[in-house]
């Protein structure tokens, strides 16, 4: 995937200007319908789960996520580029994570 088209990099230069949670939330639904919305508040809840050692199993079960899509985040998490580890350490949730290597970066 490459973030350098113009439409990508409007992408960024749009979240990057949101200032508040309340514009954040109104842009995302904008942009997004219910269900991806859900679907990555998921993805998100996987990758804390998966940063706390949690079985694949249990994170199926309290997420409805997929077995596949459960592997498909912990590869992100632990050898992607970076960016779960990015906001898991933000969100104060994991803050040892990123010494733990960044994968991409």
């Amino acid at each position: 995937m490459t973030w350098k088209t113009a439409e990508n990099q409007k992408l960024v230069e749009a979240i990057l200007g949101l200032k508040t949670a309340d514009e954040t939330e109104r842009f995302l639904r904008d942009l997004m319908t219910e269900g991806e919305i859900t679907e990555f508040a998921k993805r998100l809840k996987a990758a804390e789960m998966l940063a706390d050692k949690v079985p694949y199993l249990t994170i199926e079960t309290k997420t409805g996520l997929s077995s596949t899509t459960v592997a498909r985040v912990s590869k992100w998490l632990f050898n992607g580029m970076g960016g779960y580890k990015i906001i898991l350490n933000r969100l104060h949730h994991h803050p040892k994570l990123l010494r733990a290597g960044t994968g991409g970066f």
